[in-house]
């Protein structure tokens, strides 16, 4: 029983298909395991809470802000940015984690630390 040309291109196309989501998948997952592997765990030496901001309190808006920190070797921040949570909270948190003192380390890495506000 010969396959005709359909056939035997059809069956190609669906190995192909099979292999590319196999490798698709296999991207994912690597991608998805870089940032926590990427992110460094050092020690907070000094911790300065944040200002609630006065219009988040009186709007009673609360909720967690996640930030990613810049850690110098001395454990002195040099960077925030905010990863996740409420506008008017990041910028009160992104203040306040400037302040903080990390561990010493060696050289400079990320941190993702949360900050949570609530009334």
């Amino acid at each position: 029983m010969n396959k005709t040309g359909f056939e035997f291109h059809h069956n190609r196309l669906r190995r192909a298909g099979t292999r590319l989501m196999q490798s698709a998948a296999l991207a994912l997952m690597v991608a998805l395991a870089l940032p926590a592997a990427a992110a460094d765990v050092r020690a907070i030496k000094v911790k300065t809470a944040p200002a609630y901001p006065e219009i988040a309190r009186r709007m009673r808006v609360s909720g967690m802000v996640r930030l990613t920190v810049t850690v110098d070797a001395s454990g002195k921040v040099i960077d925030v940015k905010p990863l996740s949570g409420n506008g008017m909270l990041s910028s009160a948190a992104a203040e306040a984690v400037r302040n903080w003192r990390f561990a010493p380390g060696d050289g400079t890495s990320e941190v993702e630390v949360a900050v949570n506000f609530s009334l």
